[in-house]
């Protein structure tokens, strides 16, 4: 019976010994084991097997920031075993930084990075979000110092660039990647924060005045313009009825003159024809006198053409009536 107990007992620490050789990391974390005080190898994520006793996870000191409903800000502090991989956020707490033209400020910032080799990160640095923490407070003193306020007003991005930068290549030895700094917020004094305002609302004001006064002259040229197109359109009206008036008229003189010439061009011709039939008759009626003016001629003499000499004399009736008129 005892031998039995015993051997349950040696099963039992057999059982543990074996287990508690065998880690499981979850996705995106890794872990340090350290042999016998020295480091030994990182695990990764998956089931990995170290040897019991003498294997032990490094852990490492981390916290975050609370902020109750109240608006107080508070850190909790917890121990890891192991190390996450994945991008995190600071959100830090507002504080008072001091501008080239002396003017205090405060700044809400927020820091977004990454661990890239956790064995820096363990061994290069002791409490690493303090450390963050105080170089990012510290750089940002120093780059809003070398600005005037109104720089840091209208300068975010390229604040941001810089403290990314200068983050960036001091935490390079921790084995930390900085991906980005925002700032949140910049909050002038009271004092400054009323000036500014009444800046804001000056300006605002003349940039109504402007653009009401640019209405007024578009308006004005809208107008003038309107005016000009409908001067212009009247006056190629009138002269496109001038043109057509001229042409009506001309095209009428043209046609007049064209009857004109017809009427003379008859005239002409009739008058031709007359004048030969009165030739012809005239010679007709002096060679009848001369046949008939011997006293011993008792022959009249009428022409075989009787039709003939009726004409020609209907062509001198018809020629001295164009002649009378």
């Amino acid at each position: 019976m005892g031998l039995l107990v015993i051997l349950g007992l040696l099963a039992f620490f057999v059982v543990i010994f074996i287990t508690s050789g065998v880690k499981m990391v979850r996705q995106a974390e890794v872990q340090i084991i350290e042999r016998l005080g020295k480091y030994n190898k990182t695990l990764t994520s998956g089931l990995n097997i170290v040897l019991p006793i003498i294997d032990k996870p490094r852990t490492m000191l981390w916290r975050f920031r609370q902020v109750t409903p109240k608006g107080e800000t508070f850190y909790t502090e917890y121990i890891r075993k192991t190390i996450d991989l994945r991008e995190q956020v600071f959100d830090f707490e507002r504080q008072d930084v001091i501008t080239k033209d002396n003017v205090t400020i405060e700044v809400d910032a927020v820091l977004y990075f990454q661990i890239t080799d956790p064995v820096k990160t363990i061994y290069e640095i002791d409490n690493l979000p303090n450390a963050i923490e105080k170089l990012t407070k510290t750089t940002l003193r120093n780059v809003i110092g070398e600005l005037d306020l109104d720089e840091c007003l209208t300068s975010r991005d390229t604040i941001n660039s810089k403290l990314r930068a200068i983050l960036d290549e001091a935490t390079d030895k921790w084995g930390v990647k900085v991906n980005r700094v925002e700032l949140q917020d910049i909050t002038p004094p009271p004092p400054i924060q009323q000036v500014m305002e009444k800046q804001m609302t000056a300006e605002r004001e003349r940039r109504a005045a402007i653009l009401e006064a640019e209405g007024q002259k578009k308006s004005a040229i809208l107008k003038s313009e309107g005016e000009r197109e409908s001067a212009i359109n009247e006056a190629e009206g009138e002269k496109k009825a001038a043109i057509l008036r001229a042409e009506g008229e001309a095209e009428a003189r043209v046609k007049k003159a064209i009857a004109d010439k017809d009427a003379i061009d008859k005239i002409k011709e009739a008058s031709k024809t007359n004048a030969v039939n009165f030739l012809i008759a005239r010679e007709y009626l002096q060679t009848l006198e001369s046949m008939t003016s011997g006293k011993d001629n008792k022959v009249v003499y009428i022409p075989v053409e009787t039709t003939g000499i009726l004409g020609s004399l209907g062509g001198m009736k018809e020629m001295l009536k164009d002649i009378s008129k």
